[in-house]
């Protein structure tokens, strides 16, 4: 009875961690899209602000003066704006700003809000407004969230449930001292797919918690490739906790003792995850930019992201954006 309840116990904590992470990263996620919400209207009035004095209107925005062009007269009377005194035997009217003339305006003008780029979606977060460092603690809730997720689904197999029963402990380290050969008996695509499969979504999990892996593109860089080769060690890491680890199919499933825990799995997921990230990368940038290029059409933009990107696009639902949401420059 007390085995059982401790796995009932480890899968609980993990399923309630899963979801407790879930509804933090769920309001961390409204919370900076009412921030960006609010960044983006105060672009789009500052620059209707600025085109309204552009085009002689002037609207919404105070003149220094009632006429357009001030006299020598205005130039002499202080005016009530707070710029600094000026100093002994200077000209009063080289303290004088005149407004913002269009071509000050003009980086006002050409930001993402208002202008986008060709094949760009109004959802791609701007390259200015990612923070730096990589963000730990959202990408653990988010690899936890995965790993209930898992959980979950391995509580819905009978041979995940049969081996509830019998000593903790002593089953766990058994089945994990009976890791050795390489083939586990399963399918070819559970192996050799699904799990690359699994391998890549973490890997993108590290990858959109990174500032500088966010933004880069396939090619020939070593910003690049450092950042994919972290992602590979992240994945490496949760994946074979998923396998061996202390909450782990050899835990709460057992699957060692049945001779299902073999070295596939623990190799093939982060190894094969990494070949399919570079892989959906390369899409992205030859293939989907290309699209997005030679279309207006939205719906066959987020089709050719989400169909050519399926593991990113289901980690960008670990961080409750849209699955085919992009952190482009």
């Amino acid at each position: 009875m007390r085995p059982k309840l401790i796995r009932s116990a480890s899968l609980c904590a993990t399923l309630s961690a899963g979801v407790f992470f879930a509804a933090s990263s769920l309001v961390e996620a409204q919370t900076t899209h009412h921030d960006e919400g609010q960044t983006r209207a105060a672009r789009v009035d500052r620059g209707k602000r600025d085109e309204g004095h552009a085009d002689g209107t002037g609207r919404g925005v105070v003149s220094p003066s009632p006429t357009p062009e001030p006299t020598a007269a205005a130039r002499a009377t202080p005016t009530p704006q707070p710029s600094p005194a000026p100093s002994p035997g200077k000209n009063l009217s080289e303290d004088f700003e005149p407004p913002a003339t269009e071509g000050d305006s003009a980086p006002l003008s050409a930001a993402p809000e208002l202008i986008l780029a060709p094949g760009e979606i109004v959802d791609d977060a701007p390259s200015g407004e990612l923070h730096r460092g990589f963000h730990w603690k959202s990408a653990t809730r988010q690899s936890l969230l995965f790993l209930a997720v898992q959980h979950g689904y391995a509580l819905t197999q009978p041979k995940t449930r049969r081996d509830f029963k019998g000593p903790f402990f002593r089953d766990y380290f058994r089945s994990v001292g009976s890791l050795s050969k390489w083939e586990d008996g399963g399918r070819f695509f559970t192996n050799y797919v699904a799990h690359p499969m699994q391998g890549s979504l973490l890997g993108f999990v590290y990858v959109q918690n990174d500032p500088q892996g966010q933004t880069a593109r396939f090619g020939r860089s070593g910003t690049y490739w450092r950042s994919r080769l972290k992602a590979l060690a992240w994945s490496a890491a949760w994946s074979t906790q998923f396998e061996i680890g202390p909450v782990s199919q050899a835990s709460i499933g057992n699957v060692g003792l049945h001779g299902k825990q073999t070295w596939v799995d623990i190799v093939i997921t982060p190894t094969g995850g990494f070949a399919w990230l570079v892989a959906e990368d390369a899409l992205d940038r030859f293939v989907v930019r290309h699209v997005e290029r030679k279309t207006d059409s939205l719906l066959l933009k987020i089709a050719a992201r989400m169909l050519l990107n399926p593991t990113r696009s289901s980690a960008n639902l670990l961080r409750f954006k849209k699955p085919w949401h992009r952190d482009r420059q």
